[in-house]
């Protein structure tokens, strides 16, 4: 929660994210709400998000969405690749991971990133199109941070990240 009196506000912006409500479908005074949150100073700008995923089609959406609203993306096409990336780059800030991908699926990935001591706290999002029931238990046993499912939703996804980055 932040310490800012703008306590209600965040609120406000963390239930419809947990709740996966658009919020263009929003009452006038709610989207505003939320809208102002968003383009204050936005946290997200200058962040540095590793995405993992095997299909260069998911990538590049990605990378395009994040990138409009400023955030530095680093891309890997395999969980090995990931690796290396979180290895050799201390600027990653978060990890959004595909958990269906071929020879090392996110779930191992995260398991081995969490492995390393320094990424205990870095928020890994696994994101799945695989969307039954316990999975979302399962990335997070795996050591995910929160989970979303695909197809993505651009609203969810963005208070998503902001809230792992409060």
């Amino acid at each position: 929660m932040p310490k800012q009196g703008n306590w209600f506000e965040h609120l406000l912006d963390e239930t419809i994210s947990h709740l996966h409500v658009e919020h263009k479908k929003l009452n006038a005074d709610c989207r505003r709400i939320i809208e102002n949150i968003h383009n204050r100073e936005d946290i997200l700008v200058g962040k540095t998000i590793l995405v993992v995923d095997d299909d260069v089609r998911n990538l590049f959406t990605l990378t395009s969405v994040l990138e409009r609203h400023k955030i530095n993306v680093i891309t890997a096409e395999s969980g090995h690749e990931a690796m290396a990336l979180v290895r050799q780059n201390a600027n990653i800030e978060m990890i959004l991971m595909d958990i269906m991908m071929p020879e090392m699926d996110g779930y191992e990935t995260t398991r081995r990133i969490r492995q390393e001591d320094r990424n205990n706290l870095l928020p890994i999002i696994a994101v799945t199109a695989k969307a039954m029931k316990g999975d979302r238990q399962k990335c997070i046993e795996a050591g995910a941070s929160d989970y979303i499912v695909k197809p993505v939703k651009i609203d969810q996804l963005l208070s998503l990240i902001r809230l792992w980055f409060q």
